[in-house]
């Protein structure tokens, strides 16, 4: 059997997105798949070393791997008017934002990247994203741009809604905001990737067609979230755009990249490459 590595991070989104691989619910064609749970900052990370065969990433962080990955067509976390949102205690104008220091939950994110296109000038500190809610509240900084199930929980904590980065993109662009993806990477030969994808596929199909079954599952990863909370949230980044990018997803992240290319932000331009079926 060939063994393929997942790397992706320990969420509900993502257990919910590989529950038929890592519990055996489909046939897998003589794989064995092998899953490596990790954050987003350290996926992308060990992305630029080409660690994994497949791995979940920032597509923020694709133009520093395109030489050694692809993207899949499936696994996409698309923001459809929603996405990464900038929370405080107090309100503040977007002028008055440019005076703070923003905690972020990682330069390599595409919360990043679509925060610096939302404000230049923008002053930030690196904190884990687990830990920004905790750190405004704590009043170790005056706001936080937060992702994951931070989205659906801060206003629970007292927290107001500044602006969330994925109204603000579809606003300017008319797009869904492409945060995250999966990549395979390229020297396992188009045959083994495009098989591996299939597979991936099958795993995403069989959630959405078990949704409790595979929410159950997920419900493990979710932490303590309330599980209304955890289904709406897998619901929000496990969909229509996961099974497959689309032309309109497609479009998407090349203009997220391009925007992000010309404002100086990313380095290097690349043509963004998908795996096709």
């Amino acid at each position: 059997m060939q063994k393929i590595r997942i790397a992706h991070s320990p969420d509900s989104d993502d257990a919910f997105m590989f529950y038929a691989l890592a519990k055996g619910k489909i046939d897998t064609n003589g794989f064995e798949f092998e899953h490596i749970l990790k954050d987003i900052q350290t996926l992308n990370e060990k992305a630029l070393q080409g660690a994994y065969e497949v791995s979940a990433i920032s597509i923020h962080a694709y133009p520093k791997v395109a030489d050694k990955y692809v993207l899949l067509p499936t696994g996409s976390s698309m923001g459809d008017k929603y996405g990464p949102m900038i929370v405080s205690l107090k309100n503040y104008t977007r002028d008055e934002l440019k005076n703070l220091v923003i905690a972020v939950p990682g330069e390599m994110t595409t919360a990043f990247l679509t925060l610096k296109l939302y404000l230049p000038e923008v002053q930030h500190q690196v904190v884990p994203f687990d830990q920004i809610i905790s750190a405004i509240l704590d009043k170790k900084f005056e706001a936080g741009l937060i992702i994951h199930e931070g989205q659906l929980t801060y206003s629970e904590k007292g927290l107001n809604k500044i602006v969330d980065l994925g109204e603000w993109w579809f606003a300017e662009t008319g797009l869904p905001l492409p945060l995250g993806g999966n990549v395979i990477r390229k020297d396992l030969g188009t045959e083994t990737m495009k098989k591996v994808s299939r597979l991936i596929r099958q795993s995403i199909q069989y959630s959405l067609d078990h949704r409790q079954e595979a929410l159950e599952y997920a419900l493990q990863f979710a932490g303590e979230m309330d599980p209304k909370l955890a289904d709406r949230f897998v619901g929000m980044y496990v969909n229509h755009w996961t099974l497959d990018y689309s032309e309109v997803g497609r479009r998407a992240v090349r203009m997220l990249l391009e925007k992000g290319y010309e404002a100086g932000i990313i380095k290097n331009k690349v043509e963004v490459e998908f795996l096709e079926d």
